[in-house]
């Protein structure tokens, strides 16, 4: 024990530096929460969907919803159904067993919608492609009207891709 207390003393703290401030962001919170609430006249309402990702698109989505980035502040918000939501926001290759509940939560979404496939899985099929346990792409299944390519997608990547998806709804 007393090895691996030396070693970590004699390594001292080992981490990223901090990522920069996002200034631009920060100075236009306020004119995007402005054109969120212009277009829709609330909140932008969020559904996420897991069609069968390995989770690295989900960790990345909730570090868009943190204090960092401050999702919320910008006027838009997650909700645990898709009869509230606005948009979904779709990670994986959907999976057999998946592409049911998938378009059953499009089919409940009301209309207009929009749909995000995050991850280069829900753009393309990734390394799982279209197979037997696979239908592949988010688009094989639902419209989709943004993807986010990335294997995961930065959180400032998901972001724009959300905006832009918005920015297209006028």
């Amino acid at each position: 024990m007393i090895h691996i207390l030396k070693r970590i003393v004699r390594t001292g703290i080992v981490s990223e530096d901090a990522p920069s401030p996002l200034e631009a962001l920060r100075t236009r919170a306020p004119e995007i929460q402005a054109e969120v609430l212009k277009l829709l006249g609330r909140a932008l309402a969020i559904r996420q969907v897991d069609a069968g990702s390995c989770n690295g698109c989900e960790l990345e989505i909730q570090a868009v919803n943190n204090p960092y980035y401050n999702l919320e502040g910008l006027g838009i918000k997650f909700v645990a159904s898709p009869r509230h939501a606005d948009m979904l926001l779709v990670t994986g290759p959907v999976a057999k067993h998946m592409e049911h509940a998938l378009r059953i939560a499009w089919e409940a979404t009301p209309a207009p919608k929009l749909v995000v496939a995050v991850g280069d899985c829900g753009c393309t099929g990734g390394i799982f492609g279209e197979s037997y346990a696979s239908c592949g792409k988010v688009a094989n299944v639902i419209p989709v009207d943004v993807a986010v390519p990335g294997c995961p997608p930065t959180p400032i990547a998901i972001l724009q891709a959300i905006l832009t998806a918005v920015a297209s709804r006028r």
